[in-house]
């Protein structure tokens, strides 16, 4: 099924969306500083391309350590990211949603639309991966916070 969803979702907009990112990675690139910025267009990016049966997660979450992008640093990445880029291509998303919200068949990929609008403030720090990995990450943190909370008791 999300196969099917993938092929509609590139030919009805999410070319054009992830052509969007590319071309923000682009522009990153070429300023020398962005590099960072350019590289999480490019992942985001082909996510973009093709969402359905995938996730963003935090890096953090996925591999149990912190790094440049989780950290300090990651936060103020994505507030310069968010002045400069992120709300542009949020609004980008969030206009193709709504485009798709008009019909009831484009119902999930405005959903998608919604999902990527809200990367699309804070890329920074994130990473994509199958739903049965992200499925598998939040499992992992719900026991987590149930250890800590029987351990109060």
């Amino acid at each position: 099924m999300s196969s099917l969803g993938n092929v509609l979702w590139f030919i009805l907009g999410g070319a054009l969306m992830g052509l969007g990112w590319w071309l923000v990675g682009l522009i990153a690139f070429v300023s020398i500083v962005g590099i960072p910025w350019g590289k999480a267009c490019f992942v985001i990016g082909q996510f973009a391309f093709l969402p359905f049966g995938k996730e963003a997660v935090n890096r953090e979450d996925l591999s149990g350590r912190p790094d440049i992008g989780t950290g300090a640093l990651g936060l103020l990445g994505n507030i310069v990211w968010f002045v400069l880029a992120g709300v542009w291509l949020a609004i980008g998303h969030m206009l193709s949603a709504a485009a798709c919200f008009v019909t009831i068949i484009g119902i999930p990929f405005a959903i998608q639309h919604f999902k990527l609008a809200l990367i699309a403030l804070a890329p920074i720090g994130k990473t994509i991966v199958d739903k049965n990995l992200a499925a598998a990450v939040r499992g992992e943190q719900a026991q987590d916070a149930l250890s800590k909370l029987r351990d109060r008791s």
